[in-house]
């Protein structure tokens, strides 16, 4: 078998099958995702496929998109990610979806309006830019994008492997990013009003529009 092929249902074990067959949509797999501590690194980096996530039951960011894609795809989702690439290096990966046309997404991350989106967008720009507002922090600005199918990054085993996936990592970094163009100011608005709310409130803000579109978040976010 080729790391390109869908691997036959035996190649999981029992526990990974039982995942596999209840989580049927990306509605599901983002609830699941949102359920399991975010991975914070404590004993170093990490950047670990579906097994490990199984396994370990904690994801940040990229874990949670190849646990998404190893999933989904036994449901007819071919294995397609994109990079969300930040003005401050700290990017962001997010699983991605089409349903009826249009474009949605599957994510987990430490800030509320970073995780999925429902399939309302026609373009993957338009997706990339419901992102955008939320992506402003006091460092942080999204400045390119860039989608891809796990199935074409070369041969790295991104569903069974029990190592660190760095090679994944470096082909994710290495993708040519489409540049987006926005507006300075509205970065600067969008940051100062950002910056306000964590000096008033102590949590990351919600104020952002567009949340109808938005998947379901963590609860810890609502409180």
């Amino acid at each position: 078998m080729l790391l390109h092929d869908l691997p036959p249902l035996t190649a999981f074990s029992a526990a990974e099958r039982r995942l596999i067959r209840r989580l049927r949509t990306p509605e599901r797999v983002q609830r699941f995702l949102n359920a399991l501590p975010y991975n914070t690194e404590p004993r170093g980096d990490t950047f670990r496929g579906f097994r490990q996530v199984v396994r370990r039951r904690t994801a940040h960011c990229a874990e949670a998109v190849l646990f998404a894609a190893c999933v989904l795809e036994r449901h007819g989702y071919p294995p397609l990610v994109m990079s969300l690439e930040s003005a401050d290096g700290l990017d962001h990966v997010i699983f991605i979806y089409r349903r009826n046309g249009r474009w949605g997404s599957v994510a987990r991350s430490r800030d509320p309006g970073l995780h999925g989106r429902k399939p309302r967008f026609r373009t993957l720009r338009a997706l990339v830019m419901s992102y955008f507002d939320a992506y402003i922090d006091a460092t942080g600005c999204i400045e390119g994008y860039a989608p891809t199918d796990l199935r074409k990054l070369g041969v790295i085993d991104w569903r069974f492997s029990a190592k660190n996936l760095w090679a994944l990592e470096k082909a994710l970094i290495a993708l040519r990013h489409r540049r987006i163009t926005y507006s300075r100011s509205r970065v600067r608005r969008m940051r100062a009003k950002y910056l306000a709310y964590r000096e008033k409130h102590g949590k990351k803000p919600l104020f952002y529009r567009g949340r109808d579109k938005w998947m379901e978040i963590p609860k810890a976010f609502l409180r």
